[in-house]
């Protein structure tokens, strides 16, 4: 057996609570430097600004996507959610620095990365492989991928979860929830605690390799007799709740489709908009982390490839049903069912409705007017969403009336949002209102 060192610039993952506090610590003071820095700067030149502003600046912001990614787990988790789930309502500058907790090569050196497979597979390890390939395909916040081959030349893609990210998750999501209600970036009056008991629940699971392969050979199953997708094979003899053994599916990253024909383009994301749907309504179960990684393109056979099941969750009936109220009401133009179904849904709290209801439903009014629209929606025309945006910021400037949707929807609502910003970022036409139309037929079941 061979193996390959590749770039050796790994750096090792802080595996202890006292490392990890420590670069929260370092994290904490750099902003808080930051902030004193920024603000002294503006005062001089006779601003006057909230702390707020001071926050969240790109200096700030880079601080804590470097920290993050180092990190890596529930901390690096977090803030790929923020910079994922925001979309198109982050400043572009925020949103660019973020986007650097989706890309960051940071992995465990050899030394490390041995050290965590001899616990796993035992210190001979290396002889079940005829190669094993040391340095990373690819590098996540929970784990890294590694190639390897075995005896009898089969290519396997190994991932490998960091040393002591499951100890570590309920400990990290304090930690950023802390910094979070320090930072004055959260109304006191905002109860999260739900939220971040759900948060640690997912991440939790998501750290569990043997859960994931579970799903894996799920989603395998259900989309057997769909061709247009790809779903890796489990190996289940060598995984292990800290490693996941699949094998080794080809693919460049889904972004390279923005060249690729305009048909090809709106397959692709009709495709996954069905499969959203089918998720939602039919299974019952969502992979809900649309983060664009997760999805590869094989030009040769114009095939998807489906990654990463470990934030695959099943749906109460309930979600589904909210959802199919709320567009049934949309598809029929009726804006007062649109909004109630939506505060049934728990989408709005009903005290934004009573402070900004004229905002509220000017929102609703554009919802309506595109999916209104017949045949296929342009999701390269991003004009609505500035008018969406701007509605949406005033109303979140009444910290008052902030407002936590059920965990669910909220899972929901990631995986549609981040659905959509693919669609926008291939600049796909797709006839959303058709397809929508067929799941609230009065004669689905």
């Amino acid at each position: 057996m061979t193996e390959d060192s590749g770039d050796r610039a790994g750096r090792a993952i802080p595996s202890g609570r006292l490392a990890r506090l420590g670069i929260f610590g370092k994290l904490a003071g750099g902003v808080a430097g930051g902030v004193v820095a920024e603000g002294a700067r503006r005062l001089a030149n006779g601003e006057r600004r909230k702390i707020g502003d001071l926050l969240l600046t790109p200096a700030n912001a880079t601080r804590v996507a470097d920290q993050l990614s180092h990190l890596r787990g529930a901390a690096m988790k977090l803030g790929q959610m923020i910079s994922m789930d925001a979309g198109d309502m982050l400043p572009p500058e925020l949103a660019t620095i973020l986007a650097r907790l989706r890309n960051n090569a940071h992995h465990m050196p050899p030394q490390q990365l041995d050290r965590v497979l001899a616990a796993e597979w035992g210190k001979d390890w290396r002889r079940r492989f005829a190669h094993f390939q040391a340095h990373p395909v690819a590098a996540a916040s929970i784990g890294q991928v590694h190639r390897a081959r075995l005896p009898d030349g089969t290519e396997l893609a190994i991932k490998v979860q960091y040393p002591g990210v499951k100890e570590s998750i309920d400990a990290d999501v304090d930690n950023v929830a802390t910094l979070l209600r320090v930072s004055g970036m959260l109304p006191k009056s905002l109860d999260i605690a739900p939220l971040l008991d759900e948060a640690k629940k997912q991440l939790h699971e998501e750290a569990d390799y043997l859960r994931e392969a579970q799903m894996l050979a799920r989603y395998g199953d259900l989309l057997a007799e769909q061709p247009q997708f790809v779903v890796p094979t489990l190996y289940a003899d060598l995984t292990t709740p800290r490693v996941l053994a699949m094998s080794f599916v080809t693919g460049v990253p889904v972004e390279t489709l923005e060249t690729a024909p305009q048909d090809v383009r709106d397959r692709v994301m009709h495709d996954l908009v069905s499969l959203v749907l089918r998720e939602l309504f039919d299974w019952r179960l969502m992979q809900t982390d649309p983060n664009f990684a997760n999805y590869r393109w094989q030009p040769e056979t114009e095939k998807l490839v489906l990654l990463d099941f470990g934030a695959a969750r099943p749906l109460p009936a309930e979600t589904g049903e909210g959802y199919r109220r709320l567009l049934t009401a949309a598809l029929a133009g009726d804006r007062d069912a649109v909004r109630d179904a939506a505060i049934a849904a728990g989408f709005l709290g009903e005290a934004a409705v009573l402070q900004h209801r004229a905002l509220i439903d000017r929102m609703i009014d554009v919802i309506i007017g595109e999916l209104a629209k017949p045949g296929a929606f342009d999701f390269g025309d991003r004009a609505f969403v500035g008018v969406l945006r701007e509605q949406g910021t005033e109303i979140a400037r009444d910290r008052d009336t902030w407002h936590l949707p059920p965990i669910d929807t909220l899972f929901v609502q990631r995986k549609i949002s981040g659905t959509a910003l693919l669609a926008a970022r291939l600049k796909a036409r797709v006839d959303i209102r058709a397809m929508v139309v067929a799941y609230c037929a009065d004669d689905r079941p």
